[in-house]
């Protein structure tokens, strides 16, 4: 369900993890090129030496996760439980005003633009489910197809979307089991235009060591 490359850094401080951008060709917005992650080491060796490569991975429309690989043992995914107990609603499509003005919902912002759908946030699990049921029960009742209704609970995969919400490269961190981890979104449509199904498709990107000014080790990840 996932692949992973683990390297050793200092315990001492946080990563610093920097990006390199480009236009996407989907929508021109600025994409990641290219992730630098400061391992914040010596490069073990008299000299700098050629970059060595990890390895290599796919970038997944789901996302990526930089942090430590403990904390990440805890990580909850797409159907994960919730960490909270709590929930998030969403509804969009053809019928989106005309349930707004029946039932409510706020806009809810995810993406820096200010664009999104409509719902609620931070509901109790049994309540978001009986909300999004409504909603569905209204549709198949009336209009029928033409309105789409999510509930996300709130697992670590979910608040890591949500903390890149606002973000222009859909990147937020989170804490988990006491540590901050960085989590990285990739645009579904920028995705498909581009790497057309990822592994499968012959489609990775090699991640290497390379020595830093000052011997420090650092990882790089290029994605696009």
């Amino acid at each position: 369900m996932c692949e992973a490359i683990a390297v050793a850094a200092a315990a001492d401080r946080p990563l610093q993890v920097r990006a390199r951008t480009s236009a996407s060709p989907f929508d021109g917005e600025p994409t990641i090129a290219v992730l630098e992650v400061d391992l914040g080491l010596p490069w073990p060796g008299p000299d700098a030496g050629e970059p060595l490569q990890l390895g290599d991975l796919p970038v997944d429309r789901c996302g990526m996760v930089l942090g430590d690989a403990r904390a990440l043992d805890g990580f909850t995914g797409l159907d994960g439980p919730s960490t909270d107990g709590l929930a998030d609603v969403t509804y969009w499509g053809k019928y989106e005003d005309t349930v707004h003005a029946r039932f409510g919902g706020d806009r809810i912002p995810q993406h820096s633009s200010g664009h999104g759908p409509r719902g609620w946030l931070d509901l109790p699990l049994d309540e978001a489910e009986a909300v999004a049921e409504r909603l569905r029960t209204w549709t198949r009742e009336g209009p029928g197809d033409g309105l789409m209704v999510a509930v996300d609970a709130h697992t670590d995969f979910h608040r890591f979307n949500r903390a890149g919400w606002r973000h222009p490269l859909l990147a937020g961190t989170i804490d988990l089991d006491a540590c901050q981890v960085l989590g990285l979104g990739w645009d579904p449509g920028d995705h498909s235009m581009r790497h057309r199904g990822e592994r499968a498709y012959g489609q990775v990107y090699p991640a290497t060591l390379e020595a830093r000014a000052g011997g420090s080790g650092t990882a790089l990840e290029p994605d696009r």
